[in-house]
């Protein structure tokens, strides 16, 4: 069988991007572009760019298609339908903005294109996620040889460290999960606050714990554990805490509810997706006081942050117990006596996403970190108090970066928000919060001023007007 001349004439045509780097430079150019303009670009795409994305619709190619009309394509028509999440005025989901080293990091990195797997696969992958680890631990203040896994986001985080726990807590009691699976495996408890987050929900799931079998305990009204809820614990139990509440922003009192579960004998995890880098910052640390009382913890570096997406970590207290709950096997797998990230994720093959996680940490270092936390939790007070000062509702005490107001009735907040959204001037969510519709505003990004903050509040009042008037007909 031959090789088709097409086919031949792609494998050196490709061969010869490689050569005079052309389409890179085209690609460089295009981020350029968008990096100059994202401060004034609208945070939300127009409706004629939405329309626009209707040139993507067509059939697959036969054919293989030409490199530089397809980059065209996306500066054309992908980059005006984008969030502008690199601007100071993107307030939605708790997303993160990125910083310029490590994005420059993720570049070069993409252009290694390394397996992160093995040490084997690639020694300055497994080197730097050694690093990171070690940083991370110190920064956060854990126990010293806990154990860190790079993963795609705190979904996976959080189930790793669920897994972890639930595998640990069946083997006191005889049951090996990996030899035997879960089917005739013991029960055991789950006990978890009623504000925990969807992520956590799905990752129980997952692992086979329903709704139904978790113990749900009332939060108080800042969505805080209420400790006086707790129930009688045991070394059965897995006790799911939150650092970071994702409407209130609130943090659970770790101190007294780790020292119930250490008596106990329980398995603690603390989700901390954004919440957790309070530990690194001086001004808000005494929220994440007793953290390190905790057996495993979640957390993201995409959002507080700061990082390019895609980077999650979940930590562990027992290196041993993350290990043999994600340990793969195979004869031509070649693990050695240096750092196989493989041992401490799900996945095998996977992105060397701990490089661009590591610059950002060297970029920033410890007192950028800090100051980098503290400034998101200032531009959040001020926010706050900017809209409590035009009329707005304020509905939760401000400890970190989160806020969430109303207005005077809920059909106003939510035409309000809609208003909102469509302005172009900022974006946030909506939500439900004991019952009634809120506008949540998540300040995430370092390239948010207090001047951002102020037209964003403007633009707040200017929506509730329109909403307004809109009411009166």
């Amino acid at each position: 069988m031959t090789t088709e001349p097409v086919n031949q004439d792609l494998w050196e045509s490709m061969r010869q991007q490689n050569r005079d780097k052309a389409i890179y430079e085209q690609a460089a150019a295009y981020a350029f572009d968008y990096l100059d303009t994202i401060v004034d670009r609208a945070v939300f795409s127009s409706d004629e760019a939405l329309k626009q994305l209707s040139v993507f619709d067509e059939p697959l190619p036969q054919k293989p298609g030409d490199v530089p009309h397809i980059l065209e394509m996306l500066h054309d028509y992908g980059a005006p339908a984008t969030v502008a999440q690199g601007g100071g005025r993107y307030f939605g989901f708790v997303n993160g903005n990125v910083i310029p080293g490590s994005l420059a990091a993720r570049w070069l990195a993409d252009a290694w294109d390394q397996n992160a797997a093995l040490h084997v696969i690639s020694p300055i992958a497994a080197k730097l996620e050694q690093v990171c680890e070690k940083w991370l631990v110190d920064l956060f203040r854990l126990p010293e040889d806990t154990a860190a896994g790079f993963v795609s986001g705190t979904s996976i985080a959080t189930l790793c460290g669920l897994l972890a726990g639930r595998n640990t807590i069946l083997e006191r009691q005889g049951w090996d999960v990996v030899e035997d699976g879960i089917f005739g495996a013991p029960p055991i408890r789950v006990v978890a606050s009623d504000q925990a987050h969807g992520t956590v929900r799905k990752a129980l799931a997952i692992l086979g714990v329903g709704r139904n079998n978790i113990e749900w305990i009332p939060a108080d009204e800042q969505g805080r554990f209420d400790v006086d809820r707790l129930p009688l614990l045991d070394d059965n139990t897995l006790l799911i805490l939150q650092a970071g509440n994702v409407y209130t922003g609130s943090f659970d009192p770790f101190v007294p509810l780790c020292a119930a579960a250490q008596g106990a004998g329980a398995w603690v995890h603390i989700d901390g997706a954004f919440g957790l880098w309070a530990a690194a910052c001086e001004q808000t640390r005494s929220l994440t006081d007793g953290i390190d009382m905790a057996d495993s913890w979640s957390v993201d570096g995409h959002k507080t942050l700061n990082s390019p997406y895609d980077s999650g970590i979940v930590l562990c207290k027992d290196r041993s117990a993350l290990v043999k709950s994600l340990q793969a096997s195979g004869s031509y797998i070649q693990y050695s006596d240096q750092r196989d990230g493989m041992l401490y994720t799900p996945e095998m093959s996977r992105r060397a996403r701990g490089i661009e996680l590591w610059a950002l940490l060297k970029t920033l270092g410890r007192s950028g970190i800090d100051a980098l936390v503290a400034r998101l939790c200032e531009n959040a007070k001020l926010f706050g108090e900017i809209l409590a000062a035009d009329g707005f509702r304020v509905l939760n005490d401000i400890v970190f970066n989160q806020v969430m107001v109303a207005c005077d009735t809920p059909e106003l907040t939510l035409s309000t928000l809609k208003h909102i959204q469509a302005s172009g001037e900022c974006w946030c969510g909506g939500a439900q919060w004991r019952g009634e519709p809120v506008i949540r505003i998540s300040v995430c990004s370092w390239v948010t001023t207090a001047g951002d903050v102020r037209r964003s509040a403007r633009a707040f009042v200017d929506a509730r007007e329109t909403a307004r008037q809109k009411q009166a007909g």
